[in-house]
């Protein structure tokens, strides 16, 4: 008899309009077996050590159609990236004991019915949490967007908004390493010193202090901006199609500042896509995970050699889960925001 133990889970207690609340995630718990159902040849059962808080679970908590990734089951544990370990498999390429990111419950123990998208974790000496980060989703978010999308060259000038986030950390170190002139917004004093002292930036602004950000970036871009890495949206993007310079690339990766609008905010200055010949390109990170491994070749050795640095906010056990997730989305967090769940 496979043995069954309780398992502790996060759940979306009904879907939900406008800003989102902690009591709207419940703990709940049931019962799981640690062993994978014997009608599967394609499945593991994991212990989960560290969860991911990502912008676009907001989404998932609400009942949407057409989107790219499905809405949350209320009553049902909530899905997102995850360090674990692996308890039992049906799988040839997943053995007991190996460690895997991806998609998992916010959980202590889950099934996880296909491996599609599960990356087996092959290098240990760095934080097994980087996995929920730098060298997980988030970090290749940053460099299929920056790199595929974006096509930078030296000497180019850079705007990275929401630029002290998981993504926005590591598109400010690569633009830099590149040899570009970089400037990010956060909406803190602390998170603007992050970036110029920590992550390199050339220059960094609160966005909460500034009232008109045309003339913000003019004066932070007095040449123009070559390339917008979008994680934020609104009065944000508006104003900077308006400094945008011939040829400019805007990679769309977030949009932040609608994620809790019933109606969204218009965007007026589209026609400047037209007239400075601007790509604007949105896109999922999920169409570039075969990039993974040369990802991989990049990044650990700038991470080994100090090159790029990383910064997490790490909040201890599966109980803080919604309030760490829910602190996202009005800045709360510094840096990458990880949950905890256990630690072997």
């Amino acid at each position: 008899m496979a043995e069954e133990v309780s398992n502790k889970q996060m759940v979306l207690k009904n879907y939900v309009k406008g800003f989102p609340k902690e009591s709207d995630i419940i703990l709940k718990t049931s019962i799981i077996k640690l062993k994978v159902p014997d009608d599967s040849n394609d499945a593991v059962v994991v212990k989960n050590l560290y969860l991911s808080c990502d912008p676009y679970m907001r989404g998932r908590m609400s009942e949407t159609e057409g989107s790219y990734i499905d809405s949350f089951t209320p009553g049902s544990p909530i899905i997102g990236y995850g360090v674990a370990r692996v308890l039992d498999s049906s799988h040839p390429n997943f053995k007991t004991g190996d460690l895997i990111w991806g998609l998992t419950g916010w959980e202590e123990y889950s099934l996880i019915k296909s491996t599609k998208g599960v990356f087996k974790i092959q290098h240990t000496n760095v934080p097994l949490s980087y996995y929920t980060g730098i060298l997980g989703m988030p970090g290749m978010t940053a460099y299929a967007g920056f790199y595929e999308l974006c096509l930078p060259k030296k000497g180019e000038t850079v705007f990275v908004s929401a630029a002290s986030g998981a993504v926005g950390q590591l598109v400010g170190q690569f633009a830099k390493l590149m040899g570009c002139y970089v400037v990010g917004s956060a909406g803190s004093k602390y998170k603007v010193d992050l970036l110029k002292n920590k992550f390199g930036f050339d220059d960094a602004f609160n966005y909460k202090e500034e009232s008109d950000f045309n003339a913000t970036l003019k004066r932070y871009f007095p040449n123009g901006i070559d390339i917008y890495f979008e994680n934020v949206g609104g009065k944000m993007l508006d104003a900077v199609l308006l400094n945008m310079n011939l040829h400019g690339r805007i990679a769309v990766c977030g949009m932040i500042s609608q994620y809790n609008l019933e109606e969204p905010e218009g965007v007026q200055n589209l026609f400047c896509l037209i007239t400075k010949r601007i790509r604007m390109e949105g896109f999922l990170v999920f169409d570039y995970y075969h990039l993974y491994p040369k990802f991989l070749e990049t990044v650990l050795p700038l991470i080994e050699e100090g090159k790029i640095t990383y910064v997490e906010d790490i909040a201890e056990g599966l109980e803080s889960g919604p309030s760490a997730l829910i602190g996202l989305f009005s800045g709360r967090n510094v840096g990458k925001q990880v949950v905890v769940v256990a630690r072997e």
